[in-house]
């Protein structure tokens, strides 16, 4: 009996995965006219997926089967929970909520690029009342946004997770201050660098730190993202005014893939072979970007690559201060590596209170201002670079924003229980063997799918539950070098 549940669970399986290639497609290469035929694809690929995960059949597999062994218990764990949310919500509400996501994306990225809030205001507004709805029908006695939350991460509770998150904003807040006050600011050696350079440096990086281009590719789109599995892991960048921008957010975007191409192959579309969600997930993009794109000890191998692909004479430690520069910026993903949390707490205050129904959408830009003041003391020069800069609400993902951080915070404690177990892994990087760290990834993080919950990976891998004094060491230790305090 076993076997036939774990046949449909791979069909569900491959379904989600087509979703996902539909989405790319959408979001990187599809003609604009394309829209109202893939929202009827997606929509029809969503509804089908509920309707195997919510039968009659798959709740009594569910009821029935008597795992054995830790691998077939998480199997039914993880299926089991998302059935048990999947059945409460009503199908015409799944297919709504999944054509009107693939309906607001272009409207987004048009809204964007003419600056123009107002045009996706109306799609924003549905998404909110939409995922309130379905929140209502998962948990009706739960705070909708926590229920919302739980979609991206149903381990860690909100409050747990809010409580590690005040405790970073407090850490963060003097580092940043004082830097603020007295520190000479790092300065980038850098000037504008054409696209076609600033791509073929992205390739360049990409293949040295070990991407593997037969099982996957690299693009560009208005926002960077990953999507795939373990034999076919897509990643976008883009490139803009600052070279080191569209490297560093490629590098996020690798550390996303190298997951995703870790897990297990045997176990592909089932829970075996997927990936522990947003917290996890993050925290593999936020170690690659941070601890190993913005060290020392990589950019003293990758500056002599640097200077040929732009024809630049840059030293690695010029290089070094320029990508740990700290300053305030009105785009997250342009941000440095600490205001960048000052930017999902606002992110994540808004969506909270508009999923509450405390404020209204048409207050959205406004209140998005406002906080860019009161956090970071600036103020966005337009909707585009403030509330329309990223693409997560058009998708109706509300919740998601918190694992960024969450994710960092799981980074720092992975990379500092590496250190330890790898004997100089600092000259490691610097010599280019990013193998080394990303088989102990893989061991340690990767090849385990889902079959522990969040914080049993994280305590098996470090050997401690989820906390942010890592984090907090590590800024500390890093900047206060950096910035002489």
């Amino acid at each position: 009996m076993y076997e036939d549940f774990l046949r449909e669970v791979r069909r569900l399986g491959n379904l989600g995965h087509a979703a996902s290639v539909l989405r790319w497609d959408q979001e990187v290469v599809m003609p604009e006219e394309g829209t109202g035929a893939r929202a009827e694809q997606i929509s029809t690929l969503s509804t089908q997926m509920h309707e195997l995960l919510t039968s009659e059949r798959m709740g009594r597999w569910l009821e029935e089967l008597e795992p054995r062994g830790r691998r077939e218990a998480a199997v039914l764990r993880e299926v089991g929970r998302r059935h048990e949310r999947a059945v409460r919500v009503p199908e015409r509400l799944v297919e709504e909520i999944s054509r009107t996501a693939s309906e607001a994306f272009p409207e987004w990225n048009r809204a964007k690029r003419e600056d123009d809030f107002e045009r996706f205001a109306p799609y924003l507004e549905r998404l909110v009342e939409l995922k309130r709805r379905y929140a209502g029908h998962v948990e009706p006695d739960v705070e909708p946004y926590e229920v919302l939350f739980q979609d991206f991460e149903p381990y860690l509770d909100l409050r747990d997770a809010e409580d590690l998150l005040e405790e970073m904003r407090r850490g963060l807040s003097p580092v940043v201050e004082e830097i603020g006050a007295g520190g000479a600011e790092p300065g980038s050696p850098l000037g504008e660098v054409p696209e076609e350079r600033q791509m073929a440096l992205v390739i360049r990086a990409l293949e040295l730190l070990g991407f593997d281009f037969a099982r996957g590719r690299l693009d560009t789109s208005p926002h960077p993202f990953s999507t795939g599995n373990q034999f076919d892991a897509r990643i976008t960048t883009r490139v803009g005014s600052d070279p080191l921008d569209s490297l560093l957010s490629a590098v996020h975007e690798f550390g996303h893939a190298l997951y995703t191409l870790g897990l297990p192959v045997d176990h592909y579309a089932t829970p075996l072979g997927e990936p522990r969600e947003l917290t996890v997930h993050e925290s593999q993009s936020r170690l690659w970007e941070n601890h190993v794109g913005r060290s020392l000890a990589f950019w003293r191998f990758f500056t002599p690559v640097l200077n040929e692909t732009f024809g630049t004479d840059a030293s690695p430690g010029e290089v070094y201060r320029g990508v740990n520069r700290v300053r305030p910026h009105p785009v997250r993903v342009e941000s440095d590596e600490l205001t960048y949390h000052l930017h999902v707490a606002l992110r994540f205050e808004i969506e909270r209170d508009l999923v509450a129904g405390e404020v209204e959408v048409d207050e959205v830009p406004g209140l998005w201002n406002d906080g860019m003041e009161r956090y970071l003391g600036i103020r966005p020069e337009s909707d585009a670079e403030g509330c329309l800069q990223d693409v997560h609400w058009s998708h109706g993902s509300f919740g998601y924003f918190p694992t960024y951080s969450l994710g960092s915070m799981m980074a720092a404690q992975l990379y500092a229980s590496a250190s330890e177990e790898i004997r100089g892994l600092d000259d490691i990087v610097e010599r280019g063997e990013f193998e080394t760290l990303s088989s102990w990834l893989r061991e340690e993080v990767h090849r385990h799918g889902q079959v522990y919950t969040t914080d049993e990976l994280v305590e098996r891998a470090t050997g401690a539950p989820l906390s942010s004094e890592p984090f907090l060491a590590y800024v500390g230790e890093k900047f206060g070098e950096l910035y002489g305090f």
